[in-house]
């Protein structure tokens, strides 16, 4: 049927599908306990927190050896903005996803992510390699954007919050 290349070939994006698939129960978790516990920077905090201790834990579990924080020190500012970034990413999801629902806050998080991801490309921003802005790629920032028009169903009514008990 499938080779061992093409499998391992066609991973690395199975396995990002998987990734992108669990954002919607992130999101929707996230505001749920922000719910319940009476803010959404509560569900952030809940969810960073569980996920402190799934990363130690798998640090722990595969025997990772110890970062060094040396080289690290010496690299630009930028390297330490990722957990600023998360932080922001998981208290935006548990406030806007109760709003947005999660498939319209997902279609708008893929949106900024393709406008942003095109502008680091175009000015190769971060040590990445520059890639011009084409025309091809603004068709497919337009098609998203009209995507995330169509999810979010413009013109009409959002649906009422569901409450933190009665979920489906």
């Amino acid at each position: 049927m499938f080779s061992k290349a093409t499998f391992f070939a066609f991973l690395p994006a199975g396995l990002a599908l998987l990734a992108g698939a669990a954002l919607p129960f992130q999101a929707a978790s996230n505001a749920a306990v922000g719910r319940a516990l009476g803010h959404p920077l509560w569900g952030a905090l809940t969810s960073l927190l569980v996920s402190t201790v799934v990363v130690v834990a798998a640090l722990l579990v595969l025997r990772v050896a110890a970062p060094n924080l040396g080289k690290a020190l010496q690299g630009p500012w930028w390297l330490w903005i990722g957990g600023v970034l998360g932080a922001l990413y998981v208290a935006g999801a548990a406030a806007l996803t109760p709003k947005l629902g999660a498939g319209g806050f997902l279609m708008l998080v893929v949106a900024g992510q393709i406008f942003t991801a095109v502008a680091v490309d175009h000015f190769g921003l971060m040590g990445l390699a520059e890639k011009p802005v084409s025309i091809a790629k603004v068709a497919g920032v337009l098609l998203i954007m009209g995507g995330v028009l169509l999810v979010q169903g413009v013109g009409t009514s959002a649906p009422a919050a569901v409450a933190v008990h009665g979920g489906k």
